[in-house]
């Protein structure tokens, strides 16, 4: 087995599943009770708000408290919530919080279980103070309990954000054998991702001690779905009289799962004049940490034109998708949704936020031809529309997160006019954050495809597959470059990006595909300077965890890539609130 070269942290990993709180404020690991098999989580934080979740395996009420001080005591809020349905979660959102605090809460049973957890409320606007929040997606059932996320609770995250892909509801696994369909599997499969498997229960550890940001990708339902395409486009959601495939029933349980599974509000569009989008299901979320941070979490399903087929090898067809892409009627995100952001990105840089993170779930750099259709790629206008409102407003220091590839991936961001234009750079970059634990790794994907294309021979291949993953990532990623360039595309990392003074790798590559992990981000006082740490183990398949599997949870997540990105600051900061200092290791 390969192994990891790497800057390992100290103390990553903590075998065991749950948590209760000692005397002096910290979480002690321990194995969730029976009666809340998934545990607790919260998620929604704002600077007076949180929304706190547990599933229990009985009827009854469950009560959530919430006090200042660790032992409860005492306990400034009580909300009971009655669970009538085994498999729908309690679910409650607590008010009048006090910014830049920490706060714990428990949910308790009537049968006495208690789980507890804790997190901090996001500082008031105008006010400045170290962030740091991790960010991955893509986890499938059948390889939990995702030892890649084993130190995620132990870096005192302010926030996680998921991208997606959170079931694989389109595959089966340990808990359900066969593609999810009603509202009844959804839920069956959400069970399983947050569960203790091998005295381990990574995805619930770090949801009960970091406030939670979620959205869906395609795996939440069907693989490539176009939420606003017609359902004659998609056999795989017929029969239905709905206009849209966000209005089968198909699509609705999905949503409906995920919404009750994740601690998320409950919240629809109104009367927006797009039929696609009107009174719909609304999962964009935009929230401010202080003036240090703004988040901007998309949907890029639901809205979205069915994508467009996907051209063969001949240049002809490449050039007819190039241009067809451009079409001004395509949307990926909807037209509610993506004024919404333009307004937010505006709002944000006028206030003097320092950096802006825009969460979505499918790359929108260029990667190439391979599957660009269901990527920012295959809507073309629209990605410039984005990118040219960030250039022509000059809303700086954007970065966008997005995942689903299963890899990282770093690049600055171009745009054009039309096919065959020329590229027009801007100051925004993105990073693609690894899976969690999936199949097809992005490193192995880009080798595969070299392969079949004549970029590299089959011996070449074969010596590749014995390679440690620090080489394979510096081999796959010289192949994706030879792809990128045909296109005229930038090659990856930042060292082309107009702001790449102001950037520096520090260990890896701008291109870490081997592994499954996560990525954090760290912003520290008062230079705000980015720090960007991926973590990641060894890529392992269901054969091996079921195999050796000690061997597969033990495995310790380490630092494969770090660099930092410097801002462009307007504003001094006259107001600076310091928690949490940052550390590299």
């Amino acid at each position: 087995m390969r192994r990891i070269f790497g800057l390992c942290c100290l103390g990553c990993l903590l075998v065991g599943s749950w948590s209760s709180s000692s005397s002096d404020g910290r979480i002690n690991q321990t194995l969730p009770p029976a009666d809340l098999p998934q545990g607790i989580a919260v998620g929604e934080v704002t600077t007076t708000s949180a929304v706190l979740w547990a599933r229990a395996a009985s009827l009854g009420t469950v009560n959530f408290e919430y006090s200042l001080n660790a032992n409860f005591n005492p306990i400034i809020g009580l909300v009971p919530v009655v669970v009538s349905d085994l498999m729908l979660p309690a679910k409650t959102s607590i008010n009048n919080l006090q910014p830049a605090t920490t706060y714990f809460y428990r949910a308790t049973t009537l049968n006495n279980a208690s789980v507890s957890g804790k997190f901090r409320t996001a500082p008031a606007l105008g006010s400045y103070s170290n962030l740091r929040f991790g960010a991955s997606g893509d986890q499938q059932g059948a390889l939990a309990p995702f030892p890649a996320l084993a130190n995620a609770d132990q870096r005192k995250l302010d926030l996680f954000i998921h991208l997606g892909d959170s079931i694989y509801a389109d595959i089966g696994s340990p808990v359900l054998g066969t593609t999810a369909k009603t509202l009844a599997e959804f839920r069956l499969k959400h069970t399983e991702s947050y569960s203790t498997r091998l005295n381990l229960n990574s995805l619930a550890d770090l949801r009960a001690t970091t406030a939670w940001l979620a959205t869906t990708d395609d795996h939440e339902v069907a693989n490539d779905h176009a939420g606003g395409a017609a359902p004659s486009s998609d056999p795989r959601f017929l029969p239905s009289n709905a206009s849209y495939i966000n209005d089968t029933a198909y699509f609705e349980a999905g949503y409906q799962a995920f919404v009750e599974y994740n601690p998320l509000n409950e919240q629809f569009y109104g009367a927006t004049g797009d039929p696609r989008t009107a009174n719909e299901r609304k999962l964009y979320r935009y929230q401010r940490y202080g003036n240090m941070a703004a988040f901007f979490v998309l949907d890029g399903r639901s809205f979205r034109d069915q994508k467009l087929a996907a051209p063969n090898n001949t240049q002809a067809q490449i050039a007819a998708f190039l241009t067809a892409v451009f079409s001004p009627t395509r949307t990926l995100l909807g037209q509610a949704q993506r004024e919404q952001l333009e307004s937010d990105l505006l709002a944000a840089q006028q206030a003097n936020v320092t950096w802006k993170f825009v969460v979505v779930p499918e790359p929108i750099q260029n990667l190439g031809i391979a599957a660009a259709n269901d990527r920012f790629e295959g809507y073309a206008a629209e990605r410039t529309r984005i990118l040219s409102f960030i250039n022509q407003h000059g809303i700086e220091n954007v970065v966008f997160i997005a995942a689903d590839i299963h890899g990282t991936v770093v690049n600055n961001l171009s745009y054009q006019t039309a096919a065959n234009q020329p590229q027009i750079p801007t100051n925004a970059w993105e990073i693609s954050v690894g899976s969690v634990a999936t199949s097809s790794p992005y490193g192995a994907r880009v080798a595969s495809a070299a392969l079949a294309t004549g970029i590299i021979t089959p011996t070449t291949y074969n010596n590749y597959l014995q390679l440690p993953n620090p080489q394979q990532d510096a081999a796959a990623e010289g192949w994706l470059n030879t792809n990128l360039n045909l296109f005229g595309y930038t090659p990856v990392g930042l060292y082309d990006a107009p702001f790449a003074e102001r950037t520096r790798l520090l260990h890896g590559r701008y291109l870490a595909g081997h592994y499954f992990g996560w990525t954090e981000f760290g912003i520290s006082l008062p230079s705000q300077t980015l720090l960007v740490s991926t973590y990641g183990i060894d890529t392992y398949g269901t054969g091996e965890l079921a195999n050796n599997p000690s061997e597969v949870v033990s495995r310790v997540p380490v630092i494969v890539q770090q660099f930092t990105v410097e801002p462009v600051v307007s504003v001094t900061p006259t107001l600076m609130l310091t928690h949490l200092p940052l550390v590299t290791n």
